[in-house]
């Protein structure tokens, strides 16, 4: 991929004067789309659905009854409380799942000492609970430390119980020593453990996932997709449980083709591929973003309509950061802050597609919303878009004037251009009922729970673009301003904002424990978007270099069904 710098007619609002200058555009050779027409032939099989659907629905009755005799055997109930959630079936059983929770932690104390020097166990309950926003102390890792205060070395030949702890340490807040010096620990030995092991190799492929991808941190849907593998070589695997996980995922597979074929017509209907060929044609990672950041089949709405936004903002993205002619956005900026189909008309002609558009989404939801009776949530959205276009105007300022901000102005900036409060209220307007307007309004204040996936986002993506961008003229990065504040080297303020945004994920973390200030539900989401900076720029920009891990993803998640 190369940056480029070409001449261009001068667009039709210019004066008499410009109209004898060529214009001077910075362009970047993105390459094309790599999925061709694949999504928009699809076409779905309802009767292969349908089988599905009758199929789930007998199973699912079946596991209820697994789960309920589990009840009196509280190291089997863990377990099959962990498969079933990690086979990406938790949707399914969320009343069972959180009145056996809600029983283990009224009685955790009995539990934990019950467990003695069960290390996979004690772990493993801890996660759990933590998932599910119960407050559970970390001290009850500290009878696994030896005289010294540190973790006992006979430990390292549990793999199970060293995979666990590593598991449950990506669930800290700020000031557990315990957890952060049992991730170190548990991380160097799990290593030692992929390099020398030859007993276990099912379990070292295990070992071998979680070192690349952790848990937490990864995008539900697909490591769900990975642990059905794992699962299926589990010689304690429960079949039925198997089999409901294959039927599940190969179901929601189809709906998401459902999804993206009919988001993919919208797309090639208005043609944006040569109405704007600088800028990244990606529909289809766009879909991957909204369907990893509302993954239950419920949210249909959801992810059809992030998709279209996440598409129409890289579009966006992409004029302000390269593109677009400091005038000519400064007229795209002042139409958006109107936000009145009349501006069209004082646009350049390739910006008016992208206006329309916009303005088109966002009647979508405006109508989707008047169905349900919630139109405040309109005004929210379309606020948070206004208010990333602002932010996109003033880096094109920055730009323009070779202006290096403070690391703390770019930062309170990057709240806003890592796009994250913008999709989170159009999230959260097609989640339902829940998301009332109380929950706007704390929305709006950029609580710490969104300004921590907010940092994740923009830092996470600052790191692992930052050369190429700059390469392209691209504005200066969260790197560029801790570096020119602090007088520091580019390795060292990559280093920085690393540890940033690992504190960023122990305050996210936090902000799940219950009492929560909004909804658990509506906060999944939220840790989601994080996940999904986390999976996609883990080895640099997969989002616009497609070719790398991302096409991965997609294939596991849209292409390629589960063998039953």
């Amino acid at each position: 991929m190369s940056s480029q710098i070409s001449s261009c007619p001068p667009t039709q609002h210019s004066s008499s004067e410009a109209e004898k200058t060529e214009l001077i555009r910075h362009t970047t050779n993105f390459h094309p789309s790599i999925w061709g027409d694949r999504f928009i032939t699809y076409t779905c099989d309802n009767m292969k659905l349908e089988s599905y659907n009758q199929q789930v629905e007998e199973l699912k009755e079946e596991v209820r009854s697994i789960l309920r005799n589990s009840a009196n055997k509280p190291l089997e109930m863990l377990s099959l409380i962990d498969a079933v959630q990690r086979l990406g079936l938790g949707y399914h059983f969320e009343r069972e799942i959180n009145k056996m929770l809600e029983q283990i932690f009224d009685a955790h104390i009995v539990y934990f000492n019950d467990m003695d020097d069960n290390l996979n166990a004690v772990a493993l309950l801890f996660r759990l609970l933590r998932q599910h926003g119960y407050n559970i102390p970390c001290d009850v890792f500290k009878k696994f430390k030896d005289e010294d205060g540190k973790l006992r070395e006979s430990l390292a030949r549990d793999i199970q119980g060293m995979l666990s702890l590593y598991e449950a340490a990506y669930l800290g807040k700020r000031g557990e020593e315990v957890l952060d010096e049992a991730l170190a620990f548990t991380t160097a030995h799990l290593k030692s453990t992929v390099a020398t092991d030859t007993t276990s190799p099912t379990l070292v492929k295990q070992v071998k996932h979680a070192l690349e991808q952790p848990l937490h941190r990864g995008i539900p849907k697909i490591e769900a997709r990975h642990y059905i593998s794992f699962y299926e070589e589990d010689k304690s695997r429960n079949q039925v449980l198997l089999k409901l996980a294959k039927l599940d995922f190969n179901r929601t597979q189809l709906l998401y083709l459902n999804e993206l074929s009919q988001v993919s017509r919208w797309w090639k209907n208005i043609d944006f591929t040569s109405k704007t060929p600088y800028a990244r044609d990606r529909l289809a990672e766009c879909y991957f973003w909204s369907a990893g950041a509302l993954p239950e089949p419920q949210y249909s709405l959801g992810r059809k309509t992030l998709a279209k936004i996440v598409a129409i903002n890289t579009i966006l993205d992409d004029t302000y950061d390269a593109y677009g002619t400091f005038e000519e956005l400064q007229l795209l900026t002042d139409a958006i802050r109107r936000w009145d189909a009349n501006e069209t008309d004082k646009l350049p002609e390739y910006m008016k597609v992208i206006y329309v558009t916009l303005l088109d989404i966002y009647n979508e939801i405006e109508e989707e919303m008047r169905k349900e009776g919630r139109c405040f949530c309109v005004s929210y959205a379309k606020e948070a878009m206004k208010d990333l276009i602002e932010a996109y105007q003033i880096e094109a300022t920055w730009l323009k004037e070779g202006h290096i901000p403070t690391f703390e102005e770019f930062s309170k900036l990057g709240l806003i251009t890592s796009t994250y409060i913008m999709m989170t209220n159009v999230i959260f307007a097609c989640m339902g009922e829940m998301a009332t307007k109380e929950v706007f309004d704390w929305l709006s204040k950029t609580p710490d729970a969104v300004k921590s996936s907010c940092i994740i986002g923009r830092f996470s993506d600052d790191i692992m673009t930052n050369e190429f961008e700059q390469e392209r003229g691209h504005v200066c990065s969260a790197i560029e301003c801790y570096m020119k504040q602090y007088g520091v080297s580019r390795e060292e303020a990559n280093n920085e904002l690393r540890k940033i945004v690992t504190k960023a994920w122990k305050v996210l973390n936090e902000e799940c424990i219950t009492p929560t200030a909004a909804p658990m539900p509506l906060l999944i989401p939220v840790v989601n978007l994080a996940r999904l900076i986390e999976v996609v720029y883990k080895h640099g920009d997969a989002f616009t270099n497609v070719t790398t891990g991302l096409k991965t993803h997609i294939k596991l998640l849209l292409i390629d069904p589960i063998t039953i």
